[in-house]
């Protein structure tokens, strides 16, 4: 008899700004090794979980923050129970660096959130816990009431990422796997990132760099804490993150991404984000944005 799969449920709603978004998740699921191209900050809400990323394995508990840097792989499971449930909130980078102003730009690393699981930080839970649900508000408010709602859902923004970003935000990134990736490295993920659809070959990437095959594999992947074959499917589900949010079909995401079918591109894209592509398209379609809050 095949086992029962997990238990998940994801709920995932749009707001106001091309650049956030948010989840809200209840799941036994054991995730595994993947990155996302955003910042994310969340909170525990039952449960807890044990996770593996750049910044050493970490255990959360209900009542912690937690946050991810683009590019951090990690992973995660639950912890002493059968399941955890959480909300996230997921910011790119543009809006988050708008916000920090000098932070931001005095590394050219990039901003880093400095540690994976945050406690004891009231102000900043409370703060997250208003913004996930104006948020969600947001993403069912009637029509005419989305004048409103927006400057709402602003001001929350606007107090989460100010206690972020001046209590547990550091302006070099502290592991940051490109920090550690030769320029060969570099080089194949460039490759890899402008060649979604017909991606080359393990060997022509090996010729094209002077390394051996194995060689080229065990770097990048100490690098960017995946394979190149893994790193190039995540990509491909982030740019199909984008199509969907600018209006394409599913099918042509799928096609335009280098998936071999729409669902191909679903089982990546539910893997690597929690929700399916179409729940995606759901929670983003129908409302009016503003520019990314400066």
């Amino acid at each position: 008899m095949t086992p029962a799969a997990p238990a998940h449920q994801c709920q995932v709603f749009g707001s106001p700004w091309e650049g956030v978004y948010g989840t809200h998740i209840e799941s036994s699921r054991h995730y595994g090794r993947h990155w996302h191209a955003v910042y994310g900050l969340g909170l525990l809400d039952q449960g807890a979980q044990s996770s593996a990323s750049g910044r050493g394995t970490v255990d959360a508990y209900a009542g912690d923050l937690i946050t991810t840097n683009p590019g951090e792989v990690h992973d995660g499971q639950p912890l002493g129970g059968p399941s955890r449930r959480w909300r996230m909130v997921y910011l790119e980078p543009p809006v988050l660096h708008a916000m920090a102003g000098d932070l931001a730009s005095a590394s050219p690393q990039g901003l880093a959130l400095a540690r994976p699981v945050i406690q004891n930080d009231t102000a900043l839970r409370d703060a997250l816990h208003q913004l996930l649900q104006r948020l969600a508000h947001w993403s069912t408010a009637p029509q005419a009431a989305a004048s409103v709602v927006p400057l709402a859902c602003e001001e929350a923004l606007i107090h989460t990422c100010a206690l972020l970003l001046g209590r547990h935000a550091n302006a070099a990134r502290l592991h940051a796997p490109a920090a550690d990736a030769s320029a060969e490295v570099r080089q194949v993920r460039d490759r890899l990132a402008d060649t979604l659809l017909a991606p080359p070959t393990l060997t022509q990437l090996a010729a094209m760099t002077g390394l051996g095959k194995y060689q080229l594999l065990r770097r990048f992947t100490q690098a960017y804490g995946l394979p190149p074959h893994a790193w190039l499917l995540q990509q491909r589900a982030e740019h199909a993150r984008h199509r969907v949010l600018r209006g394409a079909s599913l099918a042509d995401a799928a096609a335009d991404c280098g998936f071999a079918d729409q669902s191909h591109m679903t089982r990546i894209f539910a893997r690597q984000f929690g929700f399916t592509p179409g729940a995606w398209q759901k929670a983003t379609a129908g409302k009016a944005r503003r520019p990314l809050p400066q």
